[in-house]
């Protein structure tokens, strides 16, 4: 039997973790570029130094999941990194994980959450939309080639059945 699932903040021994399952499926589906880099392997430079987080997602000591919030400024948060292994796709870990990093968003504050991803994620793209994300224009200043779509998630939109905790 399997055991159940944790969301828990990163700590570094789970670095190697979260830079193997973001980096599978960006080769998976060729989209990996060096932007990409900056964050899978200095994380705690390009992501939580400067008031991010990054989340990941357990079962007993197995990462399974991972998810991680770019601080852009006092009130917007962009998500970035959402993986979930191949061996339990399917059961929701996704939209979980992607809920607890929205849940710390507005914890801190934050009125916007913001993405970068392609349209060949078609299952990312689809959960992001039944979240209630809504595209936008792609921003001329942002880092990756293989990026060709945009959403933005207000948070003052009601859309989390459980409450902020």
């Amino acid at each position: 039997m399997d055991s159940p699932t944790r969301i828990t903040s990163y700590q570094d021994k789970f670095a190697s973790d979260f830079a193997r399952l973001n980096r599978e499926w960006l080769d998976a589906h060729d989209l990996y570029e060096e932007e990409d880099g900056v964050h899978l392997y200095t994380p705690n430079e390009s992501i939580l130094s400067s008031g991010g987080m990054i989340f990941v997602a357990l079962q007993g000591e197995r990462v399974v999941g991972t998810c991680a919030l770019v601080k852009i400024s006092q009130v917007e948060f962009e998500l970035i990194k959402l993986a979930v292994d191949p061996k339990v796709r399917g059961q929701g870990l996704g939209r979980r994980l992607t809920e607890h990093a929205i849940r710390q968003a507005q914890r801190l504050g934050a009125t916007k959450v913001s993405l970068l991803s392609s349209t060949k994620l078609t299952a990312a793209v689809k959960l992001y939309q039944s979240m209630g994300f809504v595209e936008k224009s792609l921003p001329e200043s942002q880092p990756y080639l293989t990026a060709d779509l945009y959403m933005e998630l207000d948070l003052a939109i009601p859309y989390l059945a459980k409450p902020v905790v």
